[in-house]
């Protein structure tokens, strides 16, 4: 296989540049507050801050961390909605997970020879 080369060039966004600061309570999870800056690294407000949720679940198969947007105006509306948000991106986990499982079981896996009963084949 012929190695690939990436022409494109990597560059960042300065219009969509943020500064990041993390909350947590050291228990249950973390808070990610996204403030908008300019390139020069003033705040920006004509874009709105994003806050964003980040814990982990236990399930059968080990832990499952779970990344979500916290609809809110302030540091405060985000800790009271933290749960909230946190069971929704459980429960669309959960969906996508129970829809990953059905598709999974309704694929046809076909032998290799096809339909036609392409038997063992010896060297």
């Amino acid at each position: 296989m012929p190695d690939t080369v990436i022409k494109s060039e990597i560059s960042m966004d300065a219009a969509a540049l943020s500064r990041e600061e993390l909350y947590t309570d050291s228990r249950i999870g973390t808070i990610r507050k996204l403030v908008p800056v300019t390139p020069e690294g003033e705040d920006d407000h004509s874009r709105a801050v994003e806050y964003f949720g980040s814990t982990q679940i236990m399930t059968p198969a080990g832990a499952l961390p779970l990344n979500f947007e916290i609809p809110a105006n302030s540091l405060s509306e985000a800790v009271a909605g933290f749960g909230d948000a946190a069971k929704s991106a459980v429960d669309s986990t959960m969906e996508e997970l129970k829809e990953l499982q059905r598709q999974a079981a309704s694929s046809i896996v076909v032998p290799k020879g096809g339909m036609g009963g392409g038997g063992i084949k010896l060297p």
